[in-house]
């Protein structure tokens, strides 16, 4: 399992790389999320013209290219200043796999108090997370935990690849536990890796949800080595993923 993760500035972009990238999709972001599942393809040798993608009817992506061995599972997610994808290996649950990311700038709506915020998904928080997130806890802290909690039911539900149809009520994080059950129970067979990234003073939490089968369910801790996780600027990836896709046709 790795993870690419570019962090992206418009204004950084100059006028020539902005012409280029809307010949392909007329965003910024959307720009990123499209080039990097094909420089993963370019990485494994696919020419750009042969790579092929399609999506579930909940609307997950998937590589339909053929003839890659091992096959490839990825998955995206984008907050605010970060496109973060996610690939592995496909292990189970063909052809999208259960492979799943989200991530999340820690930082709370304009015109909202922390207490507000948290209220708004209170349908969404079991009793103990709810019970973590208490006035009694500090605000950086209790901030801090509500996105520990909402980006692991995010990238667990798009793992699963069912989209908004799973009850986010039915996923439980204990945070101070490291302790993740569903209805209850902790499920067999998943990892979670949870990582941050500071950027420019801004504080990102994320976290990778993968179904492995026979094995404990494990969460993976932030604070552990991660020589899968690489960092990209996006004014220099784009620029390099254009020009290596374009020479590989």
């Amino acid at each position: 399992m790795q993870v690419w993760a570019v962090s992206y500035d418009p204004s950084s972009f100059t006028e020539e790389l902005y012409q280029k990238g809307l010949l392909l999709v007329d965003s910024t972001r959307g720009l990123i999320a499209r080039l990097l599942p094909r420089m993963l393809l370019k990485e494994r040798g696919v020419a750009p013209s042969a790579m092929t993608f399609a999506a579930t009817e909940a609307g997950k992506p998937y590589i339909t290219t053929p003839n890659i061995s091992p096959p490839l599972a990825y998955n995206l997610s984008h907050d605010n200043g970060f496109v973060i994808m996610v690939f592995a290996s496909g292990k189970s649950h063909p052809p999208a796999y259960s492979l799943g990311v989200d991530v999340m700038q820690v930082q709370l709506p304009r015109r909202n108090s922390y207490r507000s915020f948290v209220d708004t998904f209170q349908e969404q928080l079991t009793p103990l997370e709810r019970e973590l997130l208490s006035p009694a806890v500090p605000e950086e802290e209790g901030l801090r935990r509500f996105f520990w909690m909402w980006t692991m039911k995010e990238a667990y539900t798009k793992a699963l690849g069912i989209g908004l149809g799973f009850d986010f009520g039915r996923i439980e994080f204990d945070v101070k536990a490291d302790i993740v059950r569903i209805d209850s129970q902790v499920p067999q067979g998943w990892t979670f890796h949870k990582f941050q990234i500071t950027e420019e003073g801004d504080l990102y939490v994320g976290v990778v949800a993968e179904f492995l089968e026979d094995s404990e369910t494990v969460v993976v801790s932030e604070i552990e080595p991660k020589p899968w996780f690489k960092s990209f600027k996006a004014p220099d990836f784009v620029a390099h993923a254009i020009e290596e896709l374009a020479q590989a046709e």
